[in-house]
């Protein structure tokens, strides 16, 4: 990602890496549309995941790796909020991961 990133003059000012997903922030520049460098980067990265890793191929059987969205949002007066939240985005998952861990026991029988 950070190759790509310096390929077409992003800058990355916060970054977090999930186990299902990724939270970038980054600085654009005005020549490069938000749509065309999401391309690039999913397009890109793809290519080289399945480069890298080649058994990845049969998981993910059409070289769709990436889901087809993104969100994209402007950082404005909120941009030290924003790599916060980025920062903590690792944590807040693992939170909510306990969280939602399900319970297969029966509280009625005890199975």
């Amino acid at each position: 990602m950070r190759e790509l990133c310096d390929w077409n003059e992003v800058k990355i000012i916060e970054a977090e890496v999930c186990p299902a997903h990724v939270h970038m922030f980054v600085s654009i520049p005005p020549k490069l549309s938000v749509s065309k460098f999401m391309g690039i980067l999913k397009g890109k990265s793809s290519l080289i995941i399945f480069q890298r890793w080649s058994n990845l191929k049969y998981k993910f059987g059409q070289r769709s790796f990436w889901c087809r969205g993104y969100y994209v949002d402007t950082a404005g007066k909120n941009a030290k909020r924003i790599a916060e939240y980025v920062r903590n985005q690792l944590q807040e998952d693992m939170m909510y991961d306990q969280i939602s861990i399900k319970e297969y026991k029966d509280p009625f029988n005890g199975s």
